[in-house]
């Protein structure tokens, strides 16, 4: 059920957010009263069963279908979102895909698409958030802060992934413009973070973990050894969106059960 509200009376767009992590940060977010809007791009069912669920613990939203690499959606869905509630407190820039091939096999259709969704979708959506927070400032009744954007980038912004060179770019340039705008944005209270996820039970990552080989061997990489869960990612989502971070802007959090660490050498090396 709703819990005491550390977001009552904001209003969040989720991306991506008929499944996995989207999913996961979405329920966090009207978990703590937040009214969610759930972006999807081609699944409408999933969107739909999602919303049923912060239906009945209480919660409120809709769903808005819109691809996030084309202007004229993520306009649309902005003005929607505002029609509709008068204004806009969160963006979770959440919607992203992998294409994974050889890079000497990638083709241009590949990377474009990847970036494009990863990367230019998180632009379209940050810059349509910041008009909003611009035009409407501080209401303390909110919040302290004046929006709040939180990127969900990769654990991969940092680590470089061999045969993902489309995704773990696109991962790089989303740190570099989250701390850009963080930093541009900083003077007119909007908060701009990301959140790193490591290894999550994600369809996105369905192969790595579903077979017990495989799962044996993905947490090697993983000191906690244990794979991460969406939830794990929607209570740092919570966290940031809340002015329990109100003094946090332009970091990355990374919530990876320790991927960062250099596992190799939790053993002398």
């Amino acid at each position: 059920m709703i819990n005491a509200g550390k977001l009552r009376n904001q209003i969040a767009i989720v991306t991506g957010a008929s499944s996995g992590i989207g999913a996961g940060i979405a329920k966090a977010l009207a978990k703590d009263a937040a009214t969610v809007v759930i972006n999807y791009s081609s699944s409408e069912d999933k969107a739909k069963r999602i919303l049923a669920e912060i239906e009945n613990i209480g919660g409120s939203g809709f769903v808005c279908k819109a691809d996030v690499s084309k202007e004229e959606d993520v306009k649309r869905m902005f003005n929607e979102t505002i029609d509709r509630y008068g204004t806009i407190d969160i963006l979770i820039n959440n919607a992203g895909l992998q294409n994974d091939a050889s890079f000497h096999e990638m083709t241009l259709d590949q990377w474009n698409h990847v970036i494009d969704i990863n990367l230019t979708g998180q632009f379209l959506c940050a810059r349509e958030a910041i008009k909003e927070f611009l035009r409407r400032g501080v209401d303390p009744s909110r919040s302290k802060s004046a929006g709040k954007i939180i990127c969900i980038s990769s654990v991969h912004e940092v680590i470089p992934w061999a045969g993902h060179a489309n995704y773990a770019a696109s991962k790089g340039g989303v740190m570099m413009m989250m701390k850009t705008i963080a930093q541009e944005y900083a003077s007119q209270k909007i908060r701009i973070n990301s959140i790193g996820p490591g290894a999550i039970r994600t369809p996105i990552n369905h192969a790595a973990w579903q077979k017990p080989a495989a799962y044996k061997n993905l947490l090697k990489l993983i000191p906690q050894k244990r794979i991460g869960e969406a939830e794990d990612i929607g209570g740092a989502a919570v966290w940031l969106a809340s002015d329990d971070s109100e003094y946090v802007t332009g970091i990355t959090l990374f919530v990876d059960g320790g991927m960062l660490l250099y596992p190799g050498f939790e053993d002398n090396g």
